[in-house]
């Protein structure tokens, strides 16, 4: 029988003062923490007296398996009263809580789910630019075309992105090209504005717009940290004016 419970926390999208109250509480208490890569350090610190366990996923490099941090998420569980599984962002927007949900649940432990501030909000946030505007946007969508190891593809991501007004793109720097070639094939203008936003909220975030036939422009790049990649008419004026590339360089 366990007598802890695992807190799925969102860490939010990158900045340590975003995480939510409660989130930084759980910290604070916790036993153990379960953390992604990219979760920043001062977050980390906030759990004091924790054991820290990196099982974070990043593209193109080695990472833990995902029955492995299910498995250690029910074992932690029985050994601990708090077990905190940080996640960055929102656990419930492409972190794989849905998984560890059903583990802990076929498993007989106890959860709970902390929201965070998901990447999408940061990035609207550092550009000044909301998702929706009347009369320009009313529908969003939150989209990413990775597709993990062993998962068979057949969402048609593209076909969300073409329905909507505004899209964000998640994970899809690297098949920037991939995606411009999928989203014209959906009949998307050439000219439609997009804004590729790197390490949202951070001191270091840059963001730079271009167009959807640009966008491959944005694969060839190396980059730091996770970008989103934010497409729409909303994006219009920031397109025309073509954002700096860094804050730094509107200083």
């Amino acid at each position: 029988m366990s007598v802890g419970t695992v807190y799925l926390v969102g860490a939010g999208p990158g900045a340590p003062d975003l995480i939510t109250l409660r989130g930084a509480n759980l910290l604070a208490s916790a036993d153990i923490v379960f953390h992604d890569a990219l979760v920043h350090p001062q977050t980390l610190a906030l759990a004091e007296r924790a054991e820290k366990v990196l099982v974070g996923k990043r593209c193109g490099r080695h990472s833990a398996a995902q029955r492995f941090i299910n498995k250690r998420l029910i074992d932690a569980a029985h050994a601990h009263r708090v077990v905190v599984r940080l996640k960055g962002g929102d656990p419930m927007l492409f972190g794989r809580a849905q998984e560890e949900i059903s583990a802990l649940e076929a498993a007989g432990v106890r959860y709970e789910v902390v929201p965070g501030v998901t990447a999408a909000l940061g990035a609207s946030a550092e550009l000044g630019i909301s998702l929706t505007r009347r009369g320009v946007s009313r529908s969003v969508v939150f989209v990413t075309p990775r597709v993990g190891a062993g998962e068979t593809p057949g969402h048609d991501w593209a076909s969300a992105v073409a329905a909507s007004d505004t899209a964000v793109i998640y994970m899809g720097a690297h098949e920037a090209d991939k995606i411009a070639a999928a989203l014209l094939a959906r009949g998307l203008s050439p000219v439609l504005p997009v804004v590729a936003v790197e390490n949202a909220t951070l001191p270091d975030c840059t963001h730079t717009a271009l167009t959807l036939a640009e966008l491959p422009r944005i694969a060839a790049g190396r980059h730091s940290g996770p970008v989103a990649l934010l497409l729409g008419d909303v994006y219009a004026a920031a397109l025309a004016a073509r954002l700096p590339l860094a804050k730094a360089a509107a200083a």
